[in-house]
């Protein structure tokens, strides 16, 4: 696969250049929600891609509509993942106690 083997950072860098580009439909007026028909399924298999499991398939239909729907590309999906995954879903981890 291709991001099988990516650590955080990288992951966290790319999160950011996949939100830079859905971005870039802002720039253009007129023209960036026909962009969007092809950056929001892009997106999508990009956060599969990224992130895998369930939370994975979750993000990247949020990210789906998040991107088809006009006006929302302001929302940093990829980032918002990677947050939750590395700093909310490990500090639910690290606050769980096991009882024996």
């Amino acid at each position: 696969m291709i991001f099988n083997d990516t650590n955080k950072y990288t992951k966290l860098f790319l999160g950011l250049i996949f939100d830079a580009l859905g971005y870039v439909s802002f720039i253009i007026p007129g023209i960036g929600e026909f962009a969007d028909i092809v950056w929001a399924p892009a997106s999508a298999w990009l956060m599969t891609k990224l992130y895998k499991g369930r939370t994975g398939k979750i993000a990247a239909v949020f990210t789906f509509i998040e991107e088809a729907l006009p006006g929302f590309d302001i929302i940093p999906s990829f980032t918002l993942m990677w947050l939750y995954t590395y700093v909310y879903n490990n500090k639910s981890k690290e606050e769980t106690i096991t009882v024996k």
